[in-house]
C-alpha cells in the first residue's frame, strides 16, 4: 500500500502538469493567438505569391496570324543540400564533388553546418549534373525548382521589353514594358475593397504587342548590316502605322539580353527610340514646311532668292554646302534641302506661330507612348525669343527630339494631319479571360488636311528627284533625311554627325512610317547616302510582306 506522502507527492504533480497545459492552451489561443494568424497568413501568402504567374508578353505574326511569347514565367532547376540529413559528412561531401564538381574543402564545409537546414549549391545546372543527383537518390542532395522570367529569344526586342529585375529583395519589372506594366504584369497581394482581409491576385495580366515578328526581324537585320557597315556608336529603326499610332517594330544596338542583364552597361538597357534625344537636322524641314503651307504663308511654288548665306544677330548661317541657289521654290528647298530656304519659310509663318506647331506637333513634350523612362526633348530655345534659336529650329538644329517623337510627327504629315499617341501594347488578357483592347488616341491635329496633301507631295519629289535608292517602281514613297552635328557638352559643336530618315509608303495611302537613325557613323558624310539605301530596301519589303498594291 503506497504511502500518503506519496500519494500527495502524486497528486501535486499532476495538478502542476495540467495547470501548465491549461496556462499553454490560454497562451497560445489568446495571448499569442495574433502573432499566430500572421505568421499564418504570412506564410499563405508566400505561398500564393510563388505560385502565382507573372504575365506573359506575346507579338504577333502577320503572315501567320499566330502570337509568340517573347516573355514567360519558366521552371528552372537548381540542385541544393540539406546538412542535417547528412550522417556521414566526408561521403556527403565527396557525393557532392562527385555530381558538380565542387571543391572537397567547401564540400566538407557545408556539410558540416549540422543546424543548416537548405544550401543552394549549384543554379542552372546541366543535365548530366541533374541526372547524376537523381542517380544518388540521398536526401542530403536534391533538386529543385523555381519560377522566373524567361526570355526565349535573348536579345530580340530587349530594349522594348526590360527585364525582371530587383529592387531590394523584390523582383519587379525594370525598364521598358517589364516597368511601364509593372502593376499589370505582376502577380501581387492587393487588398480588397470589400474586406479588411487582404486576397491574391492569381496571375498577373497578359500583353500582347503591336510589334509584327517578321518586321522586327527584317528591321533588327537592316540595323545590324548598318551597324557593321558604318560602325555608329548607336542606331535606331521604328516602323509605325500612321493610321492609329501603333508601333510594328522598335529597334535597338547595341542591346542586351535580358536572360543574363547582369552582363551588361547601364547604358546598354536604354531604349534610344524614347530615352535619348538628338538634334534631328533637315528632316525637321518638312515639319516647318507643312507648317508654313496649313497657314497658307506659302505655297509649293513660292519663290525665294537664296544667297547662300544670311548674318542674324552676329551669327552667319550657311547652306550646307555653303553655296548659293538663286532662285528657289518651297519644292526645291526640300529636294535641295536649303537651310536658307526653312528659314524663309519660317520667317512668313512667325515665331509665335512656328511654336505653336512645334508644340502640336507633339515636340517638347512626352508622346505617352507605353514605354518605361521616355523623354520629352527640348525645345526650350525657342522660349527665349531670340530671332538666331528660331531660325536654326527651322532646319532642325538648336532643338532635340526623341526619334518616336519624330516619327510620330511624320505620322501626322502623312495621315491627313491627325497626332495620334503612340502605343506598343495591342490588348491585356486578364487571368479570368477578359480582354482589354487599346484603342487608338488622337491628341490633336497640327494640321490640315490640304497642307497634308501638298507636303506629301513635296516629300514624294524629294524622294524621286534626290533619293534613287529609296525609290520603289510603281510606289509613291515620301522621305526626308537629316545630317546634324553632335552637339558638344562644352558647347557648340563636335565634329561627330547624326544622320537620320523617314519616309513613308504609299505616300497618298499611307500603311507605314519607318524612322533609321544613326549616331556618329564613320566614314560617310551625309545621310542621304547612309541610309536612303536602307529607306528602300526596310520599304520594298514592307510593300510586300503587307501585300500593298501599286500606288501608280
Amino acid at each position: 500500500m503506497l504511502s500518503r506522502w506519496r500519494i500527495n507527492l502524486f497528486i501535486g504533480v499532476l495538478l502542476a502538469v495540467t495547470g501548465l497545459v491549461f496556462y499553454r492552451l490560454i497562451y497560445l489561443a489568446q495571448i499569442r493567438h495574433e502573432h499566430f494568424v500572421k505568421v499564418s497568413d504570412m506564410q499563405y501568402q508566400s505561398r500564393q505569391e510563388s505560385t502565382a504567374r507573372r504575365g506573359a508578353i506575346y507579338i504577333n505574326d502577320f503572315s501567320s496570324g499566330e502570337k509568340q511569347a517573347v516573355a514567360l514565367q519558366k521552371s528552372f532547376p537548381y540542385i541544393y543540400v540539406i546538412p542535417k540529413e547528412s550522417k556521414d559528412t566526408a561521403s556527403s561531401a565527396q557525393k557532392l564533388v562527385g555530381v558538380i564538381g565542387w571543391d572537397l574543402e567547401a564540400a566538407l564545409q557545408i556539410f558540416s553546418k549540422k543546424d543548416d537546414p537548405f544550401e543552394v549549391v549549384k543554379t542552372n545546372p546541366t543535365d548530366q549534373e541533374l541526372e547524376a543527383v537523381r542517380a544518388l537518390n540521398t536526401k542530403e542532395i536534391s533538386i529543385g525548382y523555381e519560377e522566373r522570367r524567361f526570355y526565349p529569344e535573348s536579345n530580340f526586342l530587349s530594349q522594348v521589353l526590360g527585364f525582371l529585375g530587383f529592387e531590394g529583395d523584390k523582383r519587379v519589372g525594370q525598364y521598358g514594358l517589364e516597368s511601364f506594366y509593372e502593376k499589370n504584369l505582376s502577380a501581387s497581394i492587393f487588398s480588397s475593397s470589400k474586406s479588411t482581409q487582404e486576397e491574391v491576385k492569381p496571375d498577373g495580366e497578359d500583353l500582347v504587342l503591336t510589334i509584327d515578328r517578321n518586321v522586327q526581324l527584317f528591321a533588327q537585320k537592316e540595323l545590324d548590316y548598318l551597324m557593321k557597315k558604318w560602325t555608329p556608336t548607336s542606331g535606331v529603326i521604328i516602323v509605325q502605322d500612321p493610321n492609329d499610332g501603333s508601333v510594328i517594330a522598335m529597334v535597338g544596338s547595341p542591346s542586351f539580353d535580358p536572360n543574363n542583364y547582369g552582363q551588361y552597361r547601364l547604358e546598354d538597357f536604354t531604349n534610344k527610340n524614347v530615352q535619348e534625344m538628338f538634334e534631328p537636322g533637315s528632316s525637321f524641314k518638312p515639319l516647318t514646311m507643312a507648317a508654313a503651307l496649313d497657314k497658307k504663308r506659302v505655297t509649293p511654288e513660292t519663290t525665294y532668292y537664296d544667297t547662300g548665306e544670311t548674318e542674324i544677330a552676329g551669327f552667319k548661317i550657311r547652306n550646307f554646302n555653303e553655296k548659293a541657289f538663286g532662285t528657289q521654290t518651297m519644292n526645291q528647298v526640300l529636294e535641295k534641302s536649303l537651310n536658307l530656304g526653312a528659314m524663309f519659310a519660317q520667317e512668313k509663318l512667325g515665331d509665335d506661330n512656328f511654336l505653336d506647331y512645334v508644340i502640336n506637333f507633339g515636340f517638347g513634350q512626352l508622346t505617352g507612348i507605353d514605354l518605361g523612362g521616355e523623354v520629352a526633348g527640348d525645345i526650350s530655345n525657342l522660349y527665349t525669343k531670340r530671332k538666331v534659336n528660331f531660325a536654326t529650329a527651322s532646319f532642325g538644329q538648336g532643338i532635340a527630339v526623341t526619334p518616336i517623337q519624330l516619327a510620330n510627327s511624320y505620322s501626322a504629315l502623312a495621315n491627313g494631319g491627325k497626332l495620334y499617341r503612340p502605343f506598343i501594347v495591342k490588348e491585356r488578357i486578364k487571368s479570368n479571360g477578359e480582354r482589354i483592347v487599346t484603342k487608338p488616341e488622337l491628341i490633336g491635329t497640327p494640321i490640315s488636311e490640304r497642307a497634308s496633301s501638298q507636303i506629301k507631295a513635296m516629300l514624294v519629289r524629294v524622294v524621286e528627284n534626290g533619293f534613287d535608292h529609296a525609290i520603289v517602281p510603281g510606289y509613291d514613297v515620301a522621305g526626308k533625311t537629316g545630317t546634324a552635328q553632335v552637339a558638344s557638352k562644352e558647347g557648340g559643336y563636335s565634329e561627330e554627325f547624326i544622320h537620320d530618315i523617314v519616309g513613308f509608303a504609299p505616300a497618298f495611302s499611307p500603311r507605314f512610317v519607318i524612322l533609321i537613325k544613326l549616331e556618329s557613323p564613320q566614314g560617310i558624310k551625309f545621310a542621304a547616302d547612309s541610309l536612303s539605301p536602307s529607306l528602300g530596301t526596310m520599304t520594298r519589303f514592307l510593300l510586300n510582306y503587307f501585300k500593298i498594291p501599286p500606288s501608280k
